[in-house]
């Protein structure tokens, strides 16, 4: 899905510097680095400046969905048109919520850093804002988890010997 997500972008915004699109790629929801990283081969982009620019894309959201998302979904709340997108949405980040709470660091880093369908920092961040997790301990994990998925990722997208 992310590899999809991430060639439509490379159309799209065809025109717009690489770096770019890869940066805006690992800033959004779902797609996060991993959309970057499997984005910059395809532009020619070289292992060391495809992991900056999207580490940089992933982390600038993280933040402010740590410390604005359970606001803005109590306002979604008292909204009549929205209301039944927020809870659908707090129930489903809920439901993946266990292990970040019951191991919340550790948890968070895992969840974060192991690129599946679902996982990522958009969603990390998410659950555990609505856990309560303190940013002091949220936000370092985040950005472990972080450099965990874009190692896999680099494994992934550019080989074991592209990190060496």
């Amino acid at each position: 899905m992310a590899e999809s997500i991430a060639t439509w972008f490379a159309g799209a915004f065809e025109g717009l510097p690489h770096e770019l699109i890869i940066f805006l790629v690992s800033m959004l929801p779902i797609v996060e680095l991993r959309g970057g990283l499997i984005l910059a081969p395809i532009f020619g982009m070289n292992i060391v400046k495809a992991i900056l620019i999207c580490l940089a894309g992933n982390i600038v959201p993280v933040p402010f969905i740590l410390l604005f998302i359970t606001k803005v979904m109590s306002w979604l709340k008292t909204t009549r048109l929205l209301k039944g997108f927020a809870e659908k949405l707090e129930s489903k980040a809920m439901g993946k919520s266990e292990k970040i709470a019951r191991y919340e660091f550790w948890g968070l880093v895992l969840f974060v850093g192991i690129p599946l369908p679902g996982t990522g920092a958009w969603t990390g961040c998410f659950i555990a804002a609505l856990l309560g997790v303190r940013l002091k301990k949220a936000f370092p994990a985040v950005i472990i988890g972080l450099l965990l998925a874009t190692t896999i990722m680099c494994i992934i997208t550019y080989g074991i010997s592209a990190l060496f």
